[in-house]
């Protein structure tokens, strides 16, 4: 019998059709939910699928070891422990964070930064929280890792300097890669991953397309947990190229020590083809504490320290040359003929041009003195006058042609051009007419003029090699970490100097003067035959009245500037060495001593591997 016949109620069947209608559209819905879902999204969710089963863990490739001319190593790789999180895989962060706290020493605010930072990122992507655990922090992670899902060890290489703060400002630091970077990077066809970790100054920046490798990665399979099951495929990173570079350890050892509880620089050179031998700038820093992530206090110590110690002086410090300045001086006078090698000029106590008395550092004058004393004496009053015969832009042209003024072009990230003044120069950028009396300071490397350790040393070495001058070079070449050359790096000329060869031998003969002759001022480095010439120099800081020769009575920032330039020996010049003492006094005392311990110990292992090739 059917309940809903002829007879059925009208509401009945408004009901059944309302019914109908409903499951209908439900159905609808769900059919076209799962066509959606099935069809249009099935790669995403395909994708998601398999990112929630099969993770991707990246292997850091190690970077290329850096060496120094003999193959000592200078910058490795060790093994290092990060402390990661997979945000997808954490189910209490509350309970994470606060474990985390109590097994190694991070801060909850620390972990939150991170994570918030990594926030646009793959939540199956893992987000690093500490660098370089120690063994014992690995240790206690290791053990609750059952309870904190999400929570993962990596281990990746970590770099090494094994000489820490002796070449820092050499080889420079990592750091993490920020946003611009990346973007620069991409930029340029290179890519990177945030969190990566990339060179930051030195030899890591200038090097870093080749120091660094290609990273690998390994396909894991994980359980709901995220727990690793197995591992399901692996790629095997590509070690970054190796570099050896131009410096002689042994000798950058002793530049280092030399400069012990001084603030300076210290640059030896080969004159002849423009290798760095030593680049040492004082104080330095351990770059070992930027490979593992520099912690805020060590990053607060380093950059308010009054000294500046990330500064890398031998590039970066801009000081007057002063009387480290009257050799270029003297040849611009020589060859404007403006004075005879022979002619004599009556050097006194002082000078007066105008109103004002320009003093001589000796009290009692030199009396009348050829160019070749007053180098050897480093006369004053000499150099005011011929300065003044020679005015300030023919000056600028020649101390041009030395290198002063414009960087080396070594390489190395933001190496300063120092400042060479001339009449035109001040018309623009201080917006007034070059007064006579300034060339008088200028002709002493005093006054607007600025040089860098960097600049002087190889502006004697060209005077040392005849007068070519050359671009300082601190990379010698490249290989494969197989050992296979990818790149050898030569010898290249920044211009010739524009002196003849007679004026040349002129200012190399008042140079070894300096140091031989009685009345030089570096005499002190007159022992064991070394054959040194050179020039001391004292920069001013701020005027006195008189010069006190205890410096030990004047205060520290009032203390001149002490400078020693010079090569060895002076009939076959092998090194030339710039020292640069801050507020050290006079450069007899404070610089050449540093100076004389470069030469000591680089002429001695060349003097012992000629005797060995014998």
């Amino acid at each position: 019998m059917s309940y809903v016949g002829d007879k059925e109620p009208r509401e009945l069947r408004e009901r059944l059709f309302l019914v109908k209608a409903v499951l209908f559209i439900s159905f609808f819905v769900l059919a076209s939910r799962f066509w959606y879902l099935q069809v249009m999204e099935r790669l995403e969710f395909a994708e998601l699928s398999r990112t929630n089963r099969i993770r991707l863990v990246n292997t850091t490739a190690p970077r290329g070891l850096i060496f120094d001319r003999s193959g000592l190593r200078l910058a490795e790789n060790r093994p290092g422990f990060d402390l990661s999180v997979i945000p997808e895989d954490v189910r209490d962060w509350e309970k994470t964070k606060k474990t985390l706290t109590e097994l190694v020493r991070i801060e909850p605010r620390t972990i939150e930064a991170r994570i918030e930072k990594a926030r646009k990122r793959s939540p199956f992507r893992p987000v690093r929280l500490k660098e370089d655990l120690s063994w014992e922090e690995m240790v206690k992670v290791e053990s609750f890792k059952f309870e904190l899902p999400g929570v993962v060890l990596e281990v990746g290489p970590r770099r090494a300097y094994p000489y820490g703060d002796a070449i820092a400002h050499i080889l420079g630091y990592l750091g993490e890669i920020n946003e611009r970077e990346v973007a620069r990077a991409r930029d340029k066809g290179v890519s990177y991953r945030p969190g990566d970790m990339v060179g930051k100054n030195g030899v890591e920046t200038m090097l870093e397309t080749t120091l660094r490798g290609v990273d690998g990665g390994r396909h894991t399979e994980v359980d709901a947990l995220g727990r690793e099951i197995k591992t399901v495929s692996k790629i095997p990173p590509e070690p970054g190229n190796n570099t050896f570079l131009t410096i002689d350890l042994p000798t950058q050892l002793i530049a280092r020590d030399a400069m012990s509880g001084k603030a300076g620089a210290v640059v030896a050179m080969e004159p002849r083809t423009g290798r760095i031998i030593a680049m040492v700038s004082t104080p330095s820093f351990d770059p070992n504490m930027f490979a593992s992530g520099i912690s805020a206090e060590n990053w607060k110590a380093i950059i308010e320290n009054p000294l500046n110690v990330l500064t890398n002086r031998a590039i970066q410090g801009q000081y007057p040359p002063a009387s480290t300045f009257k050799p270029i001086t003297a040849s611009a006078a020589l060859e404007e003929k403006l004075i005879t090698p022979e002619e004599k000029i009556f050097s006194g106590p002082s000078f007066r041009f105008g109103r004002r008395d320009y003093r001589d550092w000796k009290k009692a004058g030199h009396g009348k003195i050829n160019v070749h004393s007053a180098i050897v004496e480093s006369s004053d009053t000499f150099f005011y006058q011929v300065g003044l015969k020679v005015g300030v832009d023919r000056l600028a042209r020649y101390a041009k042609s030395f290198g002063f003024g414009t960087s080396t072009g070594m390489g190395l990230k933001d190496e300063k051009p120092g400042l060479v003044p001339s009449s035109e120069w001040k018309k623009r950028a201080l917006g007034e007419r070059w007064y006579t009396g300034e060339t008088i300071s200028i002709s002493v490397g005093q006054g607007y003029m600025l040089a860098t350790p960097m600049q002087l040393v190889a502006a004697y070495a060209a005077i040392a090699n005849g007068g070519k001058l050359l671009k300082p070079r601190i990379v010698e070449r490249t290989e494969t970490p197989e050992g296979e050359l990818i790149e050898e790096f030569f010898t290249e000329e920044a211009g010739e100097l524009a002196v003849s060869p007679e004026t040349l031998e002129i200012l190399r003969s008042a140079l070894r003067g300096v140091v031989e002759e009685e009345g030089g001022t570096a005499r002190r480095l007159m022992k064991g035959g070394l054959k040194i010439a050179g020039k001391t120099g004292t920069a001013q800081v701020i005027r006195l009245k008189e010069r006190e020769k205890d410096i030990e009575k004047i205060p520290y920032k009032q203390r001149d500037h002490a400078w020693f330039v010079g090569f060895a020996p002076y009939d076959d010049p092998v090194i030339a060495v710039v020292v640069l003492v801050e507020h050290g006094g006079f450069g007899s005392r404070a610089a050449a001593p540093v100076a004389l311990r470069v030469f000591e110990t680089y002429l001695s292992k060349k003097k012992e591997e000629e005797e060995q090739e014998i």
